[in-house]
């Protein structure tokens, strides 16, 4: 299916990445859905920019009612159903190496948190989606990922360890989903530069980044806002299960 015929979904869709990701579907045509959890503001005014292609849904996505009536809304709204879901939203975390929880002080709590944001969001909109895939017989899944958990730099323990957790629920959803058409990938970025959450990154540790990286730059997120749209359009047909990783070459997989 072609972008330009697509509802995407993007959770935590009303700033950094995932405002570019909005944005990038947006400029191919396709609907898009602005999930948000606190960024209403942010949120109102990235759907005033796009138009009339855009519909802003406040939603937890911890919480499997109100996910499910957001699908339920953008379905009616837009009069057909979400067709590619884009599991970016990151609960309470900043990538500050200094503040960081190191392996004394870190608790099951912290884990927690970033895995009920992590897991517990992508399924409980992976299960919103499912029907109406299964029934047009084509879906996409992206899930967003971290070089980080296969090269943790910084040892950002939950949110690196929630990361990882979410690579085998993207194989494992590909697995089953397969057969109906429905491909299920994840995109690993570099830290980007710059975001709300990579805003406590010096700019040493960026230039570090930029040295050691072979295309010589440091991932924005445009660079990963573009994968998204090749894992969402047909040219992905056959891919599904993948972590594509990018970040300027940093880490090689």
């Amino acid at each position: 299916m072609k972008l330009q015929n697509q509802v995407v979904l993007v959770t935590g869709g009303a700033r950094g990445l995932g405002m570019e990701i909005v944005k990038g579907f947006a400029n191919e045509g396709a609907k898009v859905v602005i999930n948000y959890f606190k960024s209403e503001a942010k949120a109102h005014s990235l759907k005033e920019e796009i138009g009339e292609n855009a519909l802003a849904i406040q939603a937890d996505v911890r919480n499997r009612e109100q996910v499910e009536n957001l699908f339920i809304e953008a379905k009616k709204h837009f009069d057909q159903p979400i067709t590619t879901v884009v599991n970016n939203a990151l609960i309470n975390f900043r990538f500050d190496p200094i503040a960081r929880k190191n392996a004394e002080d870190i608790s099951w709590e912290d884990y927690h948190t970033q895995l009920e944001g992590a897991i517990r969001g992508a399924l409980h909109t992976t299960q919103a989606a499912v029907t109406d895939m299964k029934e047009l017989g084509f879906g996409r899944i992206v899930t967003i990922g971290t070089n980080l958990f296969q090269n943790p730099v910084v040892a950002y323990h939950d949110y690196n360890t929630s990361k990882a957790a979410l690579l085998g629920f993207t194989r494992n959803m590909a697995k089953d989903l397969g057969v109906y058409g429905i491909n299920v990938n994840m995109i690993s970025g570099g830290l980007l530069q710059t975001t709300d959450a990579s805003s406590a990154t010096s700019e040493e540790v960026f230039q570090l980044i930029k040295n050691s990286t072979p295309l010589q730059k440091v991932t924005t997120p445009e660079d990963v806002a573009n994968a998204v749209l090749f894992f969402a359009s047909s040219w992905s047909k056959g891919v599904t299960g993948q972590n594509l990783v990018v970040d300027g070459g940093l880490v090689m997989d």
